[in-house]
């Protein structure tokens, strides 16, 4: 079983959506940015200044806009990420349950549910700075 880590958006201009979504929903505000979303920028070849993800935090789950050129038929427009404890294991129950995989990145897999929606299993987030704390060493 999971629990909804984040709403993810594709978008084209995530600073036009998250302060849109921002001034919506009660409650929630733009996560500052870090650094590393312009070095991420920067390695994609795209201009630094201009954000490629942004985040609202609030009482609920997070809310992530992410930049993705044109529309994708094969990809939501708008999707969950559900964090669990065991993905592996919560990737077989849900097969069982008539779910596909799509790809399995090293801290997330993609998924579909049985008529087709994307959704991503991410690992849970203490899981996740344990893995990148034993890699660093």
């Amino acid at each position: 079983m999971g629990a909804i880590h984040e709403i993810v958006f594709d978008c084209v201009e995530p600073a036009v959506l998250a302060p849109f979504w921002a001034d919506l929903l009660e409650g929630y505000a733009l996560r500052e940015t870090d650094p590393t979303g312009q070095a991420m920028s920067l390695a994609l070849g795209l201009d630094p200044d201009v954000p490629t993800i942004l985040m609202l935090d609030g009482p609920g789950p997070s809310i992530c806009f992410q930049n993705v050129e044109g529309q994708r038929p094969d990809n939501n427009r708008v999707h969950f990420d559900v964090e669990v404890s065991d993905r592996s294991s919560e990737v077989e129950r849900l097969k069982q349950a008539g779910a596909t995989v799509d790809r399995v990145l090293p801290t997330y897999t993609v998924m579909r549910d049985p008529e087709g929606n994307q959704f991503c299993l991410v690992d849970k987030r203490e899981e996740q700075l344990a893995d990148e704390v034993e890699q660093a060493a």
